[in-house]
């Protein structure tokens, strides 16, 4: 064999051996982003524990001021508990029309988890304001301080929620169900769903077992 076949053969051979071993077109490991998302969850969890042993701590540390049962009214709180659980159930309703690869069902549902989302955090807000207007804002105690912080920690994470809904309802729009959306979809899924969660240990924690005080 001369120089030339030699070198064309070694060439040839380390040509099919890069086409074997490298992937040029990059490569996105199965359920990588769920798992991903499963780890910010549990770091999350983290977070809201936190700050449920805080008020925990300082729950009953009043200053002389109001407790919850002077200040929580529970029919409301259970309406804004109400819209949360149904948003989660049609959330629920919109994966169901995501696998049947309905893209108007699947933003229909969307929507209206959106609304009942927004809904929450409207009543949310608008019993900070009262409270702040009557003179109970954060400042008062350490209970307020612990509660505003609680709550509206969630608050702010449900309010996130909405705006990654309203964007993923924009790339559905605009691309439709890719596998990246679905992906999408399922990750907010778990958010969502994962809220409902804290919220039903916030409803129980502070509302009811402060009014209960």
């Amino acid at each position: 064999m001369s120089d030339s076949t030699a070198t064309v053969a070694l060439g040839a051979a380390g040509e099919a051996q890069a086409l074997r071993f490298y992937d040029s077109g990059g490569h996105h490991p199965e359920n990588g982003t769920l798992l991903g998302f499963w780890l910010y969850l549990m770091s999350d969890c983290l977070v809201f524990a936190s700050l449920f042993a805080t008020y925990g701590v300082l729950g009953r540390n009043y200053a002389g001021g109001p407790s919850g049962a002077d200040l929580f009214a529970l029919p409301l709180v259970a309406v804004n508990t109400s819209l949360l659980l149904l948003s989660s159930i049609t959330y629920g309703f919109a994966v169901i029309e995501m696998q049947r690869k309905r893209q108007g069902a699947t933003l229909a549902w969307l929507a209206l988890t959106g609304l009942l989302g927004a809904g929450f955090v409207g009543i949310e807000l608008h019993e900070f304001a009262n409270l702040i207007h009557e003179g109970n804002g954060p400042q008062r105690s350490a209970f307020l301080s612990s509660f505003f912080t609680l709550v509206g920690t969630h608050g702010l994470h449900v309010t996130f929620g909405i705006v990654w809904l309203l964007a993923l309802m924009a790339q559905v729009a605009t691309h439709g169900l890719i596998a990246a959306n679905r992906r999408r979809l399922m990750c907010l899924s778990m958010f969502w769903h994962f809220l409902d969660v804290i919220w039903i240990g916030v409803f129980t924690f502070v509302y009811l077992m402060g009014a209960l005080r």
